[in-house]
């Protein structure tokens, strides 16, 4: 019989949910959808009085056969094989399927970890549209204090796209090292006492390097921390408030949501974010529709035509994920491309959450997971086949 977290007033030892195992299963299966319980976190201000309506009509896509590599599964099968918590789809717009299990409800935020990287990257361009900010431009620019570390000579394109050569393990399974001192910075993990109190602190702590800038794509979330750092230099606001001004409420949230910060305000850029699942499938839909709402710009649609049609295939290659998978992808801009044309691509986060946008089904699916292990080279390859069986059967 499986344990009731947080049942309880106080609930049982054995079920209380904390800082010390908040992402541990089987407590994570209540910790996702409770974040802002757990760690401090900054609102993400949605417009009640302009909510984007979805049509609804639903279609039985559970019974839909995906080719896995090993057998034919089912999309409940993968479903229920890939601990989803839930599962929105669109097509054309209108939302075909929506399932919430466990903890997850329509209007419950669930942490979506590096999903977030893809979000904040998004931002970056409309503030780059607007004048306020440079991908382009030396990441010193905007935060000086930089200068003796080993991002001293990087800039904002090389942590847009992955491609710093700082020396850092992102080893998540780690129980010592500069990741566990990381994520104690954060506020994600119960501090040590043994390293930097806080996530800025942290960041300019980063002295190693293993190579030049540019190099090769390495997978690195203190580089998407530093993105959102960087944001708030050059526009002087707080993360929480201008996503929440340029991004949520324009495209019409239906919901507010969270975003994880440190013990001095610096909100998680690289995994903090939790929105619901309908309001993560509206931004899907925003890209999908070239970043325009009923006539609106709202994200560059250069923006969007640069992370599909850009990035370095050589560089990914040579890179961290490349042997977990299919051949021929991309990164940009924090976005994972599958290939060329109007090839889908897709935000990723460990446990198993995903935004994932095929331009040529006009489909858009969101999912939010609480997988046991941060990263599950298997479970990734069931939800990409998943998704590209449910794409193809929407598309007729």
């Amino acid at each position: 019989m499986s344990i009731e977290m947080m049942k309880g007033a106080p609930a049982p030892e054995n079920a209380q949910v904390t800082l010390g195992n908040w992402r541990q299963a089987p407590f994570s299966r209540w910790g996702f959808c409770h974040v802002r319980e757990v760690v401090p976190t900054a609102r993400v201000r949605h417009d009640p009085n302009n909510v984007r309506t979805l049509d609804t009509a639903p279609r039985d896509i559970l019974t839909i056969p995906a080719d896995t590599g090993n057998g034919a599964m089912t999309v409940e099968e993968i479903l229920n094989a890939t601990d989803t918590d839930g599962l929105a789809v669109l097509h054309e717009g209108t939302l075909v399927t929506e399932l919430y299990r466990r903890e997850l409800a329509r209007d419950v935020p669930h942490i979506v970890f590096s999903v977030t990287k893809s979000v904040t990257a998004i931002l970056a361009g409309i503030l780059c549209k607007q004048g306020v900010f440079d991908a382009d431009a030396a990441l010193t620019r905007y935060i000086p204090e930089l200068d003796e570390t080993a991002y001293g000579d990087a800039s904002v394109r090389h942590l847009l796209d992955m491609t710093t050569g700082i020396e850092f393990d992102e080893d998540y399974l780690a129980t010592e090292g500069a990741i566990v001192r990381y994520r104690e910075a954060t506020g994600w993990n119960p501090g040590s006492g043994s390293g930097p109190a806080d996530l800025r602190s942290f960041l300019l702590s980063l002295a190693g390097r293993e190579r030049p800038h540019g190099e090769v794509f390495r997978y690195l979330s203190p580089n998407s921390d530093l993105l959102g750092w960087a944001i708030e230099r050059a526009s002087g606001e707080r993360i929480a408030d201008i996503l929440g001004k340029h991004l949520w409420q324009p495209m019409g949230a239906e919901t507010d949501a969270d975003i994880t910060v440190d013990p001095l305000g610096a909100a998680r850029t690289a995994g903090g974010f939790c929105p619901t699942l309908r309001d993560l499938a509206r931004f899907g839909q925003l890209l999908l529709d070239g970043g325009v709402r009923d006539s609106a710009e709202i994200v560059p649609p250069d923006w969007i035509r640069d992370i599909r049609e850009n990035g370095d295939p050589d560089l990914w290659a040579r890179g961290d994920f490349a042997s977990q998978f299919p051949p021929g992808m991309r990164y940009r801009s924090q976005w994972y491309v599958l290939g060329e044309g109007d090839a889908a691509f897709f935000g990723l986060g460990i446990h198993g959450q995903y935004i994932y946008i095929d331009p040529a089904a006009r489909v858009v699916i969101a999912k939010m997971s609480s997988q046991a292990e941060p990263l599950d080279e298997a479970k990734d390859n069931l939800c990409l086949a998943m998704f590209s069986a449910i794409c193809r059967t929407l598309a007729g």
